[in-house]
């Protein structure tokens, strides 16, 4: 290839030596039958499936895994940088971990992902939390085995981060944590530098990995049973751009959907901009593809549009919604919704309202705007409280239960297709999963877990369905 940028590397040969190295180490600083990680996973899917891969990691050098950090040998926070409550909650139980440091020094302490890309926050880690030994940021995690060495050998701390070489590594091992719902990678990074968000920074520009290297990720998960496989990328519509052969969005879907079994196919994140008419055409046509668009609007208003760096307008939106409605039959609509952009109205955010009543998502992801340092955001004026900011959020939280209740209310009597998630604690009732992403309750026996059934709605709550199963 001749742009460094579209590069891909194997996983070294050397990484793998490493795992075998730490292995033999920690068979001897193990504190029980055998060295324990605990792995704790903040924000959203991309991250999950990072943390699939360090568990890939660990399992080759030698760690089993605990559900207790008390327990650990090994802790490890993955971290997010898109909402400031998050970052709170990782400085917050990272400091509760001193003590367990204090009470076994051989523990190693370490801190990963977006928020380790931020030198503000690498500093505070560095001079706030002395027993944190590794830290190391999204362009490093091929090079974690060796980091992890380097900790555990030198005795000293490892930081790594901002050493982005633009390149996709493959060949990791993969310790998924389902058997049945499963996260697949597409691509990496992000070139739409929304004026919020942080994402471009801490995870580098858009690459995209190898048609070829997905099929054949997707063909395992799918002969391993997996029923529910969700594609992922900041946004998944550009897929394709970088390779040396570009390939759509819609064409990576459509070779993956002609892959043989019983399963799902999901995908996330989509930016309207980029959706395409070939792409709703796909899932229109698709044998495996939810029904489910999940696309992202943050507000109904142009100029906060425009504020916030979208490349789309309302008028834009609204077709794209339209096309979809008219192409894809049971068609369940989802976004995202940011409530109180710096310099937003409420007229602006009355706007925000006009469009969620006339599209009438199946359900919303609100929330109300939390500045990240570094962007362009976090310094335009915002002279509108946090107070009535809440009222809005309110507001909004109102009309879409209206809208939700409608939308599930009109499928009392149906026949849905579902996917058996698991058995709720509280009440004994197994959770499912419309194609169209919807929850729907009913009684059964936990053994159907992870299978597709047939269920009739009986019944409607706000986003909720109860069904029960057809004999």
């Amino acid at each position: 290839m001749t742009d460094n940028f579209l590069k891909a590397e194997q996983l070294s040969q050397k990484q793998f030596e490493y795992m075998k190295l730490t292995a033999e180490i920690m068979d001897i600083r193990k504190r029980g039958e055998k060295p324990l990680a605990f792995i704790r996973t903040y924000g959203c899917q991309q991250n999950v499936a990072d943390s699939e891969r360090i568990k890939g990691m660990l399992a080759l050098s030698g760690f089993g895994f605990t559900d207790t950090p008390d327990d650990a040998d090994f802790i490890l926070f993955n971290t997010c940088a898109v909402r400031e409550h998050a970052e709170d909650r990782v400085f917050g139980n990272v400091g509760a971990l001193k003590n367990l440091k204090r009470r076994h020094p051989q523990i190693l302490i370490a801190l990963c992902g977006c928020m380790m890309e931020q030198e503000h926050v690498a500093n505070r880690i560095y001079n706030s939390f002395p027993f944190v030994g590794l830290v190391f940021g999204t362009h490093a995690l091929h090079k974690f085995p060796e980091l992890m060495y380097r900790s555990l050998v030198d005795g000293g701390r490892v930081f790594e981060r901002g050493t982005d070489d633009k390149k996709i590594y493959e060949g990791f091992p993969v310790r998924r944590d389902g058997s049945f719902k499963g996260w697949l990678p597409i691509m990496y990074g992000c070139n739409n530098f929304c004026t919020y968000c942080i994402v471009p920074y801490v995870r580098g520009r858009e690459r995209s990995r190898e048609k070829g290297v997905i099929l054949s990720e997707a063909k395992q998960m799918i002969n391993a049973g997996f029923k529910d496989i969700t594609l992922l990328g900041q946004n998944v519509n550009s897929y394709g751009k970088t390779l040396e052969n570009p390939v759509t969005f819609a064409e990576l879907i459509k070779e993956i959907d002609g892959i043989d079994g019983d399963y799902w196919l999901r995908f996330m994140t989509s930016h309207p901009k980029d959706c395409s008419h070939e792409l709703i055409d796909a899932i229109a046509g698709g044998t495996h593809i939810s029904k489910h668009l999940h696309l992202p609007f943050q507000s109904g208003s142009d100029r906060i549009l425009k504020a916030m760096n979208r490349h789309y307008d309302r008028k834009k939106y609204l077709e794209t919604i339209a096309y979809a409605k008219e192409k894809i039959d049971g068609l369940s609509l989802t976004s995202d919704i940011i409530v109180g952009f710096p310099g937003e109205t409420y007229e602006d955010f009355k706007q925000t309202l006009s469009l969620i009543k006339e599209v009438e998502f199946t359900s919303l992801f609100t929330f109300i705007f939390s500045p990240r340092k570094g962007t362009p955001a976090e310094k335009m004026d915002d002279p509108v409280s946090a107070e009535e900011k809440s009222k809005w959020f309110r507001e909004l939280l109102d009309v879409q239960e209206e809208i939700a209740a409608k939308r599930c209310a009109e499928m009392v009597g149906t026949t849905e297709r579902v996917l058996i998630e698991g058995v709720k604690e509280k009440t004994g009732e197994l959770n499912a999963r419309t194609s169209g992403n919807i929850i729907v309750e009913l009684d059964g026996s936990s053994e159907l877990t992870g299978t597709f059934q047939n269920v009739k709605i009986t019944k409607a709550r706000n986003w909720i369905l109860k069904g029960e199963l057809c004999k």
